[in-house]
């Protein structure tokens, strides 16, 4: 090759090679920097596609196992409620039991009466009371709940949960103590002023319970009434109101187990029919037997619900774990495709360090070179 001013081979070829060496160094900083061994398409489009799925994946299944821990969070809610229903139906058990035994006189009967009436009634507020994030677990109306625990959209992906069959508050009613109570047909509109309801127990005891209401057309239906009613101290701690679902009338029942007169108790309200004999009746040998019976049914019933609701526990359990396995094999994918190994580019982000400075150095050989030209012209 002939010595030339205008083009200097060496200088473009050593530039050319010192060009390469510092977009690999630019490269391999920016892997040891960020850790990732893609950080654009570009280093590897495939691999990219492939990690953006598998980060897809594991954030929806991260969620799918915090949705998992709420379903449990909510059966245990609804268990731990009828923790509770169980220990009072076995109270009302002993009760029955005890009542079943003839060396009690009519008034323990009728203070055993009094109790039940009181453990009834605790039942349904129970079942009325127990919610999880404003949805009410124990009166019949949280039907089927469904738990997102994977993270597709399938029904794989998903467990339902049934709590239909979970009704505490029909299974209070249908524990009554002494008669059911009476009823009342309401003239919502119309009832005001005083309002006086009277019962007498088994052993001829009566307790009257007088309440004073709002003015005419401060009630829009036979529910505002009882509500009215219940709020009143005085009532609640003797009575309680509830509205028929068949006929809508006032219904009133004692919680010691007594009849409730049927005379119409004041203004807007009617004259009532009195209520059936209720179900649990401590007032014989005979009739505390069948309380027995009747409870011992009730046991069974919430008895095989825990069970349920256990059995789903179990399965969100195992749900959770499954999905925390697969997260961490998922992640495991991700990181051997994103991830950058430290000691190999690190290797390589040394070897283009030497050959940048050995590049460099080069290069100004190669923009030297031309200058022996001038020995020439001397």
């Amino acid at each position: 090759m002939g010595l030339t001013v205008n083009t200097n081979l060496a200088a473009l070829n050593a530039y050319r090679n010192l060009s390469t060496t510092q977009s690999s160094l630019s490269s391999s900083l920016e892997k040891l920097s960020s850790g990732y061994r893609i950080n654009r398409a570009a280093d590897d489009a495939a691999g990219l596609a492939i990690s953006q799925g598998l980060q897809s994946q594991i954030g929806g299944l991260t969620q799918a196992a915090r949705n998992a821990q709420d379903g449990i969070n909510v059966v245990q809610t609804a268990e731990g409620a009828l923790t509770e229903v169980h220990s009072v139906l076995q109270r009302l058990n002993d009760l029955a039991v005890q009542a079943a035994n003839d060396s009690n006189n009519s008034a323990a009967r009728g203070d055993i009466a009094t109790e039940a009436g009181q453990l009834v009634s605790e039942l349904g507020r129970i079942g009325k009371s127990t919610n999880f994030n404003g949805t009410n677990l124990l009166d019949g109306t949280a039907g089927t709940l469904n738990f997102q625990v994977g993270a597709n959209g399938n029904a794989n992906s998903n467990i339902a949960v049934n709590l239909s069959g979970l009704n505490v508050v029909s299974l209070a009613n249908t524990l009554s103590v002494g008669s059911t109570g009476s009823q009342f047909a309401v003239t919502a509109a119309s009832v005001t002023g005083a309002q006086s309801f009277t019962s007498t127990d088994a052993n001829g005891v009566t307790t009257t319970a007088s309440v004073t209401l709002g003015a005419a057309g401060t009630y829009g239906n036979a529910q505002d009434v009882a509500d009215a009613l219940n709020a009143n101290s005085g009532f609640s701690s003797s009575f309680s109101a509830s509205v028929d679902a068949t006929s809508g009338d006032l219904v009133v029942a004692s919680l010691n187990g007594g009849t409730v007169a049927t005379t119409a108790p004041g203004t807007g309200i009617a004259a009532g029919s009195a209520g059936t004999a209720g179900n649990l009746d401590f007032s014989t040998h005979a009739s505390a037997q069948a309380a027995i019976t009747t409870i011992n049914a009730a046991i069974q019933t919430i008895s095989t619900q825990r069970a349920d609701l256990g059995a789903y526990q179990n399965r969100f359990t195992h749900t959770i774990n499954s999905v925390n396995v697969a997260v961490e094999n998922l992640t495991a994918s991700n990181s051997q495709i994103q991830d950058t190994d430290m000691a190999s580019e690190m290797v390589k982000f040394t070897r283009a360090q030497i050959l940048q400075q050995a590049g460099t150095a080069m290069l100004a050989q190669a923009n030297s070179m031309p200058q022996s030209i001038l020995k020439l012209l001397g």
